[in-house]
C-alpha cells in the first residue's frame, strides 16, 4: 500500500485508546512568550463532548483505513477547559502544554501509527509525561486532510486562494433503509428513525422516500400478526419507506425501527451506497491574481511560518500563474491530478526523480514547502473554533519541522 497524504508509511495494525482517571478541575494555562492565545473561554465541558464536535468536523471514516485518529489517551469524563493545538506531538510540544497547564493537547499528527505494548522509548515519555501532567492527547490526521475546513482549506485561505475546490472528490460510504409499512404508521416511523441518526442530507433533516405498493404475507403458527390472522395469506397496502444513514448510525436507526414498527417481523435491510460529498476530498484548487511563478513563490514564503528548508520551486519563473492546487503534507502523488486543472501545486516532500519526471512529461510548475509548514494553519484554524465554544486555546508557534539548518543554495 501506497504512502497516504502525509507520507506515512501504512502500519500493520491500529492503536486504541488509553484512559487515566483524574479530578475534573484543571489547572488554568499560562501565557507564555511563544505561541498565540485565542479568545479567553470560561467554559469547562467534557472531553467527550469536545471529542464529538471534532469527529464531526473531521469525521473519522474519512481518515486512511492504514491512520490512527481520535482520542490517544485521557478521561472522556474529565472537564477541559483550556487546549494547545500544534501539528507534531513531539518532547518540545509535550512540555509546552504540561507549562501552559492545558487539559487536551489537539495535534495534527497521531503520536503513534501502529500498535503499542508498553510505553517506551521518546514516545513513551512522552506519554507517560502528559499523563502524569492529566493532559490528554487527540488527533486529527488524514481525516483532516480531507474535511472542509480542514488542513487544505486552511492551506489554501493562508496562500489567498479564491473559490477553492476539493482537487479531489471523496465518495463516501452510507447506508440507505429500504423498510415496508403501512401508510398509516409511516409518519410515526420516520420520526424514530431520524431521532436515531437517519434521513440527514447536509442542512436537511427527516429526508424520506415512500411509494406506495402492495404486500403479501401469511403467518404461520407462532405469530401474532399485526394484522391478518395465523396460516391465512393475507394482501395489505404499505408504504416503501426509504431514508439514508451513516454506517455508524446502523444499530441505533435498527433499534429505532424494531421498536416503533407494529409488525412483529418487519421487513426491512440497509445496502451500502456511495455518495461524493460536496465540499470534501483531499487537496484544493482556487484562483489567485495573476502573477510570475518567482512573484507567487515568494507569496508562499511570505504566507507560511519560515523554516530551515524555505521554499523552493520547480518550472519557468516568469511562467503566469492563475490557478493553484494545493495539498497539505506529502502530495507527490497528486501531481497529475493537480497538472489537470491548476498551473502550480503547492506541496511538500517532493522527491528528485518524482519532480524531474514529472516536469518533463509537461506537469505544472511545482512550489516545495516543508510538510510541518504547510500544516500549520490548520492548528490556527481549528483553535478559532475552538475557541468559538468557549475554550481557552493556543497555538504553539514552535517549528517542528525535523530541519534545523540551511546552508548554500542558487534561487
Amino acid at each position: 500500500m501506497s504512502p497516504g497524504p502525509d507520507g506515512d508509511a501504512p502500519p500493520p495494525g491500529h492503536l486504541g485508546t488509553l484512559y487515566w482517571a483524574r479530578s475534573a478541575a484543571g489547572s488554568a494555562p499560562r501565557l507564555h512568550r511563544e505561541g498565540r492565545r485565542f479568545e479567553s473561554g470560561r467554559a469547562h465541558v467534557r472531553l467527550a463532548d469536545v471529542m464529538t464536535t471534532l469527529d464531526a468536523w473531521f469525521p473519522p471514516d474519512l481518515a486512511e483505513p492504514w491512520d490512527s485518529v481520535g482520542l490517544a489517551f485521557g478521561d472522556p469524563d474529565a472537564e477541559i477547559g483550556s487546549v494547545l493545538v500544534a501539528v507534531d506531538p513531539t518532547a518540545a510540544i509535550g512540555r509546552e502544554a504540561i507549562d501552559r497547564g492545558v487539559d487536551l493537547l489537539l495535534t495534527h499528527h497521531p503520536l503513534w501509527l501502529s500498535g503499542v505494548t508498553g510505553l517506551r522509548g521518546a514516545k513513551g515519555r512522552l506519554a507517560q509525561g502528559l499523563i502524569r501532567a492529566g493532559v490528554a492527547l487527540f488527533n486529527a490526521h488524514t481525516n483532516a486532510d480531507r474535511a472542509h475546513p480542514g488542513v487544505n482549506g486552511a492551506l489554501a485561505d493562508a496562500l489567498g486562494l479564491q473559490d477553492s475546490t476539493p482537487l479531489e472528490s471523496h465518495a463516501r460510504t452510507w447506508l440507505r433503509l429500504t423498510v415496508y409499512v403501512p401508510g398509516r404508521e409511516r409518519d410515526r416511523l420516520v420520526d424514530a428513525l431520524a431521532a436515531a441518526g437517519a434521513g440527514t442530507i447536509g442542512d436537511y433533516d427527516r429526508c424520506a422516500y415512500a411509494t406506495t405498493s402492495s404486500g403479501t404475507f401469511r403467518p404461520r403458527p407462532g405469530a401474532d400478526p399485526h394484522i391478518g390472522r395465523v396460516d391465512r395469506v393475507e394482501h395489505v397496502t404499505e408504504d416503501r419507506l426509504e431514508m439514508v444513514l451513516p454506517v455508524r448510525s446502523r444499530a441505533a436507526v435498527a433499534a429505532a425501527l424494531l421498536a416503533v414498527h407494529p409488525y412483529e417481523e418487519p421487513a426491512y435491510d440497509f445496502c451500502e451506497v456511495q455518495r461524493i460529498e460536496p465540499d470534501i476530498g483531499l487537496g484544493r484548487v482556487g484562483r489567485v491574481s495573476e502573477q510570475t511563478l518567482a512573484e507567487f513563490a515568494a507569496t508562499v514564503a511570505t504566507a507560511l511560518p519560515r523554516t530551515a528548508a524555505g521554499v523552493r520551486f520547480a518550472g519557468d519563473p516568469d511562467a503566469r500563474i492563475r490557478t493553484v492546487a494545493v495539498v497539505g503534507g506529502s502530495g507527490g502523488s497528486e501531481l497529475a491530478a493537480a497538472s489537470r486543472v491548476a498551473d502550480v501545486l503547492v506541496t511538500a516532500d517532493l522527491k528528485h526523480h518524482t519532480v524531474d519526471e514529472h516536469r518533463a512529461e509537461g506537469g505544472c510548475a511545482v512550489v516545495d514547502v516543508a510538510h510541518w509548514a504547510s500544516e500549520w494553519p490548520w492548528c490556527g484554524q481549528t483553535a478559532d473554533r475552538l475557541a468559538a465554544l468557549g475554550l481557552r486555546t493556543y497555538v504553539s508557534d514552535q517549528v517542528t519541522d525535523p530541519w534545523s539548518g540551511h546552508r548554500g543554495g542558487t534561487g
